[in-house]
C-alpha cells in the first residue's frame, strides 16, 4: 500500500512538472512567432544559422545553431524520454497489463487514423513522406493544457493521458528509426551499436556508475550522428539501458531523470520550440491552409487524433477488455482525446526529418500550429462544463 502511494505521488510530481513545461513551450513558440511577424525575421533566421563548433582539432562538430538544437540538445530530451519509458514499464502506469490495454489501444488508434487522413490528402504526392507528422502527441503541451482545468480534472485522467502519450512517443521513436533515416554508414552504425552493446553488458554485470552511461552514450551519439540514423535515437537507447536500482536501493534512473527534468523543461524544449515555431503569418489565407501538407497535418491532429482514440476506447470498453479510468466520464474522455491532438514537439521534429525544403517545413509549422490550437480549444470547451458541474 505504501509503495502504491509512493508511486502515485511520483506520478503527480511528474505531471505537475510536465504541465508547467507545456506553458514554457507555449511561451517560447509565441515569442518566436512575434519576432518573425514583427519585423525581426531576418535576425531570427540569422541567429538560427549561427555556427556552433565543439571539439578539438579534427574531432570537431561544426553545425548551425538550429542543427545543434535539433540533433544535439534534442538527444538529451530523447534520453529523458527513454528513462521515462523504462520507469513507466518497470514500476509505473505501464507495468501491469490491465493498466496498459486502454491507453495502448487508444494510442494505436491515435496513430493510425491521423496518419491515414494525412496520407489520403497527400496521396500520389512527394509530400506523402510526412505521413507520420500528425501521429505524435506532445506530452508536455497536452498536460499543460489539461492543467488549465486545475486540480478538478481527475488524476486518473491525467495518468491516462500520460500513459497514452508515453506509448505514442515510443511509437514515434520506432517510426523515426524505420522510416526517417538517410543513407547509412555501416561503419559508423556499427560503432554506435558496439557502444550500446558495451552498455548492455555493463548493465547486466551490475554496473551502476551513471558517468559510464553518459560518456559511452555520448560516444554512441557521435557515431550515430555520422551513420545516417537520426542521432537522437541514441538518447532513447541509452536511457533504456540505465539501471533502475543499485545494490544500496538507490536508483541511477531516478537520479538522472530528476536531475535532467529542470534542464529539459526550462532550456532544451523551449529552445526547440523557439527554433522551430517561427511561423510567418504574412500572406496567410485559407488557401494557404488548404495546401496538402498543412491541411493533412491540421486535419490529422484536430480530427484524426480524437476519432482514432475515441473509436479505440469505445471498442475496448464495449468488448469488456478495459474500463474507463476512475471518475472519468465519456465527456472527459472525448475532451482529452482532443488534447492528444497537440502534436507540437514530436510533430515539428518529424516534419524537419521528412522535408529538407524550408518552404515545406514552414507548411508543416502552419499545420501543427493550427491543428494543435484547434485541439486545445475544442478539448477545453468540451471538458469545461464538466468542471463547472463538479464545482456546483
Amino acid at each position: 500500500m505504501q509503495r502504491n502511494s509512493k508511486n502515485t505521488s511520483r506520478v503527480k510530481q511528474f505531471i505537475d512538472h510536465e504541465a508547467t513545461g507545456g506553458l514554457m513551450l507555449a511561451g517560447a513558440a509565441l515569442f518566436a512567432m512575434l519576432l518573425v511577424n514583427f519585423g525581426l525575421a531576418d535576425h531570427y533566421n540569422a541567429l538560427l544559422e549561427e555556427r556552433v563548433r565543439l571539439g578539438i582539432g579534427a574531432l570537431t562538430l561544426d553545425k548551425s545553431l538550429s542543427h545543434f538544437i535539433n540533433d544535439g540538445l534534442m538527444a538529451i530530451f530523447f534520453f529523458l524520454v527513454g528513462l521515462e519509458i523504462k520507469r513507466e514499464v518497470s514500476e509505473g502506469e505501464l507495468s501491469k497489463l490491465s493498466q496498459v490495454l486502454l491507453p495502448a489501444a487508444a494510442a494505436v488508434g491515435g496513430i493510425v487514423v491521423p496518419s491515414g487522413i494525412y496520407a489520403f490528402i497527400n496521396w500520389n504526392s512527394p509530400t506523402l513522406a510526412g505521413w507520420a507528422i500528425p501521429a505524435a502527441t506532445d506530452i508536455a503541451f497536452a498536460l499543460g493544457a489539461l492543467a488549465l482545468l486545475g486540480r478538478r480534472a481527475p488524476l486518473s485522467l491525467k495518468i491516462f493521458l500520460l500513459a497514452l502519450a508515453t506509448i505514442d512517443d515510443l511509437a514515434a521513436i520506432i517510426i523515426i528509426a524505420l522510416f526517417y533515416t538517410s543513407q547509412l554508414s555501416i561503419l559508423a552504425l556499427t560503432g554506435s551499436l558496439v557502444c550500446l552493446a558495451a552498455l548492455l553488458v555493463y548493465n547486466r554485470l551490475g554496473g551502476e556508475r551513471t558517468a559510464i552511461f553518459v560518456l559511452v552514450g555520448l560516444l554512441a551519439w557521435l557515431f550515430l550522428l555520422k551513420s545516417g540514423v537520426h542521432a537522437t535515437l541514441a538518447g532513447v537507447a541509452v536511457g533504456l539501458l540505465v539501471p533502475l536500482s543499485r545494490a544500496d536501493k538507490s536508483s541511477p534512473l531516478h537520479e538522472l531523470e530528476h536531475g535532467l527534468h529542470p534542464y529539459v523543461k526550462w532550456i532544451i524544449l523551449p529552445l526547440f520550440a523557439f527554433a522551430n515555431a517561427g511561423l510567418d503569418f504574412s500572406g496567410f489565407s485559407l488557401m494557404t491552409l488548404s495546401q496538402p501538407v498543412p491541411l493533412g497535418t491540421a486535419a490529422g491532429l484536430a480530427l484524426g487524433k480524437p476519432i482514432g482514440i475515441m473509436c479505440a476506447t469505445v471498442l475496448m470498453v464495449s468488448l469488456g477488455f478495459a474500463k474507463l479510468p476512475a471518475k472519468v466520464s465519456w465527456r472527459y474522455m472525448l475532451g482529452v482525446s482532443f488534447l492528444a491532438g497537440i502534436g507540437f514537439t514530436m510533430s515539428l521534429f518529424i516534419g524537419s526529418l521528412a522535408f529538407a525544403d524550408p518552404a515545406m517545413v514552414a507548411q508543416v509549422r502552419l499545420g501543427v500550429v493550427v491543428g494543435s490550437a484547434i485541439s486545445i480549444l475544442v478539448g477545453l470547451v468540451i471538458m469545461w462544463p464538466g468542471v463547472a458541474q463538479d464545482d456546483a
